[in-house]
């Protein structure tokens, strides 16, 4: 019985894996043919996301999947207009390695995490790796439309600056990111929680996402400026202060 278990497990295990590489081999190589990422951009993409569905689970990768498809949606979005105010990502929108592990270092690493406490099945997990693709999809989009809007204030003092400047904010990109807080947010607990089950917890990572997006602002028009970080450091900056928010909260009220 032991060893009927045991193979039964494993073959499981190996399943997963296979799932895994091909849905991680898939999208990069589609991203790459679609010019959607540059070749160090495909091979961090792949990383990552093995990383993230191995470690963590399949249902964060598809999460993980579905940020990095409405991302590239956003960054397609009105492309020659953006390219017009020279704000556009890329040369045609394509991201490199540095903009994946901006986004995709924190979610592999609370991957890494949870599999070294054995929490990948617990809410808590659920909920901190939710609040990072939270943050991730909240700047993305109001990074991306946000330069749509031709009234940008720089968050620290609230002064008129150039679209695109680090750390410009308008009306039009902070709804933006409530919006892809939320977004993601949602999608992320319909395929993680009980279906028909949501309950509070689900402000976690929507309120962690919108935080942090605005800290990426404030990040960036402080220390991004001052040359002290790059983009990369922003981002992920960023995202660490929305998972130690929802691991705060988590803390208190939940445990």
């Amino acid at each position: 019985m032991y060893a009927s278990a045991t193979i039964i497990t494993s073959s499981v295990l190996v399943f997963d894996l296979v799932v895994v590489l091909l849905l991680c081999g898939v999208l990069s190589f589609v991203s790459y043919r679609l010019k959607l990422l540059t070749a160090s951009g495909s091979v961090a993409s792949f990383l990552m996301g093995v990383i993230i569905g191995s470690f963590g689970s399949i249902d964060w990768l598809i999460i993980l999947i579905a940020f990095a498809l409405s991302g590239f949606i956003v960054t397609k979005f009105k492309f020659e207009l953006k390219k017009r105010k020279g704000v556009q990502e890329g040369k045609k929108g394509e991201r490199n390695w540095k903009n994946v592990v901006a986004n995709g270092l924190i979610p592999a690493l609370i991957a890494l995490a949870a599999w070294a406490l054995g929490l990948q099945d617990s809410a808590a997990a659920d909920l901190v790796y939710l609040t990072a693709v939270s943050v991730a999809a909240s700047d993305t989009v109001a990074s991306e439309l946000g330069v749509l809007s031709n009234k940008t204030f720089l968050i620290t003092s609230m002064k008129r600056v150039a679209v695109g400047t680090d750390g410009g904010v308008s009306t039009y990109g902070t709804a933006w990111a409530l919006f892809g807080a939320a977004f993601a947010s949602i999608l992320g607990w319909l395929l993680l929680f009980p279906w028909g089950t949501i309950d509070l917890r689900l402000l976690i990572p929507i309120a962690m996402g919108f935080l942090g997006c605005n800290i990426d602002s404030l990040i960036g028009a402080t220390l991004e400026r001052a040359k002290i970080v790059g983009k990369l450091g922003t981002n992920v900056l960023s995202m660490a202060f929305g998972v130690l928010g929802a691991l705060l909260i988590i803390s208190i009220f939940y445990q």
